[in-house]
């Protein structure tokens, strides 16, 4: 049930209106885990009723830490639970990519012996629910929060439907004081929820899916087209998967705030990030974050030597990119963005060790231009995330770096250049300016209209046939 569809529609305001209508929270509390698995049941009911099971298994594991008195014991309810999920996911998800990288191997050894391929449904959005129960497990564990008393309570934490299938991803200590806390009627909150929901459809429908009608020819036969498409269609991705992830975000937090919840800022204007570490604390935050607390700090952090923080950033890094599939395109991104850190780390300290060179870095120019190269590394990892193997990713690159005439590009180029002129306005105009707080200024009758124009325009100028959203898939 995708948040661009007609059903979603009928789904949210059906939700929406007897949430409000019902006389007391814990009935809403209900209401919300039914139309939670109602909203999972309509893709796969078995798959709706193993997360059930799995939170079900979670909850009583997590009170058990809660009740143990034994340090032992606590540990040991903890690894349960983080095998257990960590073991969903890896049946699910990651079986056969595992099983065919070790049949290469054997072949490539000269050993030819075809190994079984499990017959599995991927369950959508596993990563992110798999990710926020083990963090409300291990946090319970470290004393961060007290283990949840009302199943239902942790059942809507999991499922709760705005961000159940691609995040952001929610901890438990920040979500469930808001089912514990009482919902009354707030029309400003309704209207940011409406408004957040216009910006997101704007992203998703007028720009990602304009923008993809570019890269995906280009991607799908890199050697097809000249280097000038190439590249176009490099920046037409970028493009994309900001729009098209961020605009699933927006419209999650505005159908979030319409029941009267908040759910975390996943993105703050990635792409006038000054360096790449800036670009992490910016892009998909609840997921930089969540690396950075339940792997990186765990694994020895930066308080080691330079060798052992280049190892644990590389860990952290490919383990990321893992996260977003079982192809080993995920995994080259992630090691390249951990060499992107690395490096970033090493010339931090070397620069911040000279006086001339530190001011330097801080002046408009470099900034503009540390900007700039910080966006052109991105994209050309990004090259490596999209593309469905490490051998079509390699002809792409080569192609970016030689120059090649002659040859076509898929369609007409400007919908790109226009979709970059107005992401880069909006980042530009929203962090200068402040449009969130410029809009508290003027009458509302205005910033109703502005944000109605808004997503009329995303449903004209979307594509016939809305394409699901790209991080379904992870």
């Amino acid at each position: 049930m995708s948040f661009c569809t007609w059903q979603y529609f009928a789904f949210f305001v059906s939700v929406f209106s007897a949430h409000w209508l019902l006389p007391s929270d814990r009935l809403r509390v209900w209401l919300l885990v039914a139309a939670s698995v109602v909203f999972y049941a309509s893709w796969n009911p078995w798959l709706a009723a193993l997360i059930c099971a799995s939170t079900t298994v979670d909850y009583l594991l997590a009170r058990g830490i809660d009740a143990s008195p034994s340090a032992r014991m606590r540990r040991r309810l903890m690894v349960t639970s983080v095998v257990m999920n960590l073991a969903l996911l890896g049946f699910f998800k990651y079986a056969n990519f595992f099983l065919g990288s070790i049949e290469q191997a054997l072949r490539a050894a000269g050993a030819a012996r075809s190994l079984p391929v499990v017959r599995v449904v991927l369950p959508i959005g596993i990563s992110f629910y798999t990710f926020e129960a083990i963090s409300y497990v291990v946090d319970v564990y470290r004393g961060r929060c007290r283990a949840e008393r009302r199943l239902e309570h942790l059942l809507l934490f999991i499922l709760f439907f705005p961000h159940l299938v691609a995040g952001p991803i929610v901890r438990g200590r920040h979500f469930l004081p808001q089912i514990r806390r009482p919902k009354r009627w707030n029309s400003a909150r309704v209207n940011l929820g409406l408004q957040l929901v216009a910006v997101g459809l704007f992203k998703k429908l007028a720009i990602a899916d304009r923008v993809a009608l570019y890269a995906d020819p280009v991607f799908a036969n890199p050697e097809l087209y000249r280097t000038s498409a190439l590249w176009i269609a490099a920046i037409a991705y970028s493009l994309q998967i900001y729009c098209d992830f961020s605009g699933y975000t927006d419209i999650a937090r505005g159908s979030a705030h319409m029941l009267g919840y908040k759910l975390p800022l996943n993105f703050s204007f990635p792409y006038l990030a000054p360096n790449i570490s800036a670009f992490w604390r910016r892009w998909n935050i609840t997921l930089s974050t969540w690396l950075r607390d339940y792997v990186y700090v765990p694994l020895g952090g930066s308080r080691g030597s330079l060798a052992a923080t280049v190892r644990n950033l590389m860990i952290t890094m490919a383990l990321g990119g893992l996260w977003h599939g079982a192809k080993w395109t995920f995994v080259v991104w992630g090691m390249v963005h951990g060499a992107l850190l690395t490096v970033y780390h090493s010339w931090r300290a070397l620069a911040g060790a000279t006086l001339p060179v530190r001011r330097g870095l801080q002046a408009s120019v470099a900034t503009v231009a540390a900007t700039a190269l910080t966006f052109a590394a991105v994209m050309i990892a990004f090259v490596v995330f999209r593309a469905e193997s490490l051998s079509l990713a390699g002809t792409m690159l080569a192609g970016m770096t030689s120059v090649r005439t002659g040859l076509t590009g898929p369609i007409d180029k400007r919908i790109v250049w226009l979709a970059l002129i107005v992401v880069g306005a909006g980042h530009i105009v929203s962090r200068r300016v402040g449009l969130r707080r410029a809009f508290t200024q003027l009458p509302p009758e205005l910033v109703g209209a502005a944000h109605g124009a808004l997503a009329t325009l995303a449903l004209l100028l979307g594509v016939d046939g809305s394409r699901a959203f790209i991080y379904f898939q992870f």
